[in-house]
């Protein structure tokens, strides 16, 4: 997972690229997860760097859209980053998929429709929403918190 100074400029609307174009922006496995839905390999070393990092936001890596704030994080103890709720649920979408054989919620990144991961309800957490986004590290970019959008301290 990319750690960043600064926020990453907002996007105002869509962000369409062509395949080609997404090859060449993203690492070969941000590609995999972001344009083919692929899933990284659980309890690796973005799990590990998430559960170590302190206050701050998560950004789309493809588009920049904030997506979630390390005030809905917890540990889920699943191997992958778990938020409970998204920071700014305008840029984040879900739809189901079927690709396991059975109905899963897919956690889309509503800017550039990039595959984040899935989301799952009623697993018995004790968190405010009983929902965990279970979202792959890889594809985030995290900002920690005192940064403001120019990449200087905030006061």
């Amino acid at each position: 997972m990319e750690t960043a100074d600064h926020a990453p400029e907002q996007p105002t609307g869509p962000v369409e690229k062509t395949d080609a174009e997404w090859k060449q922006e993203l690492t070969p496995e941000q590609y995999a997860i972001l344009r083919k839905a692929s899933t990284e390999a659980p309890n690796g070393k973005v799990y590990e760097e998430f559960k170590n990092q302190g206050a701050g936001t998560y950004y789309c890596a493809a588009c920049g859209a904030e997506l979630f704030s390390s005030k809905e994080k917890f540990d889920s103890h699943c191997g992958w980053p778990s938020f409970y709720d998204p920071a700014n649920a305008k840029n984040v979408k879900t739809s189901v998929d079927y690709k396991m054989g059975y109905a899963r919620t897919e956690v889309l990144c509503a800017v550039c429709g990039g595959h984040l991961g899935h989301v799952f309800k009623g697993e018995g957490f004790d968190t405010p929403t009983d929902q965990r986004y279970c979202i792959n590290g890889t594809v985030l970019k995290f900002v920690p918190a005192g940064e403001s959008p120019a990449g200087k301290k905030s006061e």
